[in-house]
């Protein structure tokens, strides 16, 4: 069975239970008793991607302080809950699933930052939705949850949201937006014809599709496309079949735990001339540094990988004293920690706006409204809006080339 259908698998499964503990119903009114309310987070706190969480946390909790928990007579707490084990090395589809039932259950709750990797919010939005609970993403830019777009799933993206209202926004570009940006770094860079291998992940197989479609429309040849499965033990053949099609270029869409390095590794001696590129899923030292299994240093000179968050001077002179306190309290600022922040900022504002500085009553509808009416707003990422699917309406991404199993900014493009 393929890695998708796997997941796909064991997340209705979660969420149907989900479902049942909670009855499947909606809450019967958004308005919070008291004057305390509740962020949650839910971040992957174990595994690969544990570094960038912490960020994201770390940037959240600055965004907080800097408001000292407050807005008003309401007190803000932040929870932050753990959706990884150190077993499974990332993300359990049963925790996001357990966390979303436990940001729902709670009567203070008035907001919700997560799901951070790709695919996880496809379980927790349809539980947060019944409950009326505003939900931001740091991290997870799967298309098909804010859009019908090219690449999307059956479904998508209304099966998310049960009340019919849509409940989720994020502060990070989609999964488009990135395509669009690797055409443009792969043509830049020379390549005529490109092999697309996916890890047979929703977000692998998203990603793949849209990317094709916008190479198409480019004039970017594709020289054939298909999953690979991420438990081989061996990608000899593999390597061997796509060196047949004549690719000067391959792009990965693959999360670094799916076997992403092994493939590369494989692919990149069938195809010693090709440039590799690979999408934000694997940006990270699982398949950056070969100390952690990643991809050897010989093949680092040919390997560009795209993600969101940009080259600290490529962001807008707002950015600058985010940057400046972040390293004052704890040092490097991870490429993600930038989101932790703006997504926090971005609740909190909402939070303001719908209670009138805290003088009226918290009502979650009021908040959700709050944060879909966001237009033009300055922020550390630049001036943004969030359209009414959910999106941020920033299309710009960054590309990077892979130094010594690290990534170094190359520039910034507009997807």
């Amino acid at each position: 069975m393929r890695a998708r259908a796997i997941t796909t698998a064991i997340a209705a499964l979660a969420l149907l239970a989900v479902l049942a503990g909670c009855g499947g119903g909606s809450t019967s009114s958004g308005r919070i008793p008291g004057h305390r309310l509740t962020i949650y987070a839910s971040l992957p706190e174990q595994g690969q991607w544990s570094s960038q969480a912490l960020a994201v946390q770390r940037g959240a909790e600055l965004a907080l302080a800097q408001v000292h928990s407050a807005v008003g007579k309401y007190r803000i707490g932040y929870v932050v809950l753990d959706d990884s084990t150190a077993k499974a090395g990332t993300w359990v589809p049963g925790f996001i699933a357990t966390n979303a039932q436990r940001a729902a259950a709670d009567r203070t709750t008035v907001g919700y930052i997560g799901e951070f990797n790709p695919d996880a919010s496809a379980i927790s939005i349809p539980v947060l939705n019944r409950a009326g609970i505003a939900q931001i993403s740091p991290a997870d830019g799967a298309a098909g949850l804010t859009s019908a777009t090219i690449g999307a799933f059956p479904g998508e993206p209304e099966k998310y949201y049960p009340t019919g209202k849509r409940t989720f926004a994020r502060v990070i570009p989609s999964d488009s937006v990135e395509a669009v940006a690797q055409v443009d770094l792969q043509s830049g860079l020379g390549c005529t014809k490109t092999y697309v291998l996916d890890d047979g992940s929703v977000y692998g197989e998203d990603l793949s599709s849209i990317f094709q479609h916008d190479a198409a429309k480019s004039g970017l040849g594709i020289a054939g496309a298909q999953s690979y499965e991420p438990t081989a033990t061996s990608y000899a053949a593999l390597a061997t079949s796509i060196a047949t099609t004549g690719a000067d270029c391959l792009f990965l869409t693959a999360i670094a735990e799916s076997n992403a390095a092994a493939v590369t590794t494989a692919v990149a001696a069938a195809l010693p001339r090709a440039r590799i590129f690979a999408s934000d899923g694997a940006a990270d030292g699982a398949y950056l540094d070969p100390a952690t299994g990643g991809i050897p240093l010989s093949l680092d000179h040919r390997v560009y990988v795209t993600m969101a968050p940009l080259g600290q001077r490529a962001y807008p002179p707002a950015s600058q004293g985010f940057f400046a306190a972040y390293k004052r309290l704890y040092g490097s600022v991870q490429p993600y920690a930038i989101y932790g922040y703006a997504a926090m900022s971005l609740m909190l504002r909402a939070i303001d706006r719908a209670t009138d500085h805290g003088r009226r009553v918290a009502d979650r509808a009021k908040v959700l409204g709050a944060i879909f009416a966001t237009h033009d707003r300055h922020s550390v990422l630049g001036t943004y809006s969030i359209d009414r699917g959910g999106d941020i309406t920033l299309r710009q991404y960054g590309a990077y080339r892979v130094v010594a199993g690290r990534l170094v900014f190359l520039r910034t493009f507009q997807g």
